[in-house]
C-alpha cells in the first residue's frame, strides 16, 4: 500500500506569486526521487487556498523527501509562504484496510 496524502493550507496574498513558482520548481524535481509515485500541487476553490497530492511507496520516502539537498529550500520557501499550518489527510487504497 502506498503511503498518500492530501495537504491543505492558506498562502499569504503577498506570497502567491513566489509559493507558485516554488511549487513549480517542486514539482520539476521529484521525479529524481526514488520512491515518489505522485506530487502535484493544485489551487483550490476558495482564495489563497492550495493543496498538494503526494504519493510515495512507503513513509520512509516521504521523509527522505523531506531531506533531499534540492528540496530543503524549496520547502522552507513554501513554508514561509504559508498563513498558518497545514492540514494533512492520509489517503488509502480501497483494498487496504484504515487504521
Amino acid at each position: 500500500m502506498a503511503y498518500s496524502f492530501l495537504s491543505r493550507f492558506r498562502i499569504k496574498p503577498e506570497c502567491e506569486d513566489e509559493f507558485v513558482r516554488t511549487a513549480r520548481q517542486m514539482e520539476g524535481l521529484v521525479d529524481r526521487e526514488p520512491g515518489t509515485l505522485a506530487f502535484q500541487f493544485f489551487r483550490l476553490a476558495e482564495p489563497g487556498m492550495f493543496a498538494v497530492f503526494e504519493s510515495f511507496v512507503d513513509e520512509a520516502a516521504d521523509k527522505a523527501h523531506m531531506e533531499t539537498d534540492h528540496g530543503k529550500p524549496l520547502i522552507a520557501t513554501m513554508l514561509e509562504c504559508m498563513a498558518g499550518g497545514y492540514e494533512r489527510e492520509l489517503l488509502y487504497d480501497l483494498e487496504g484496510e484504515t487504521p
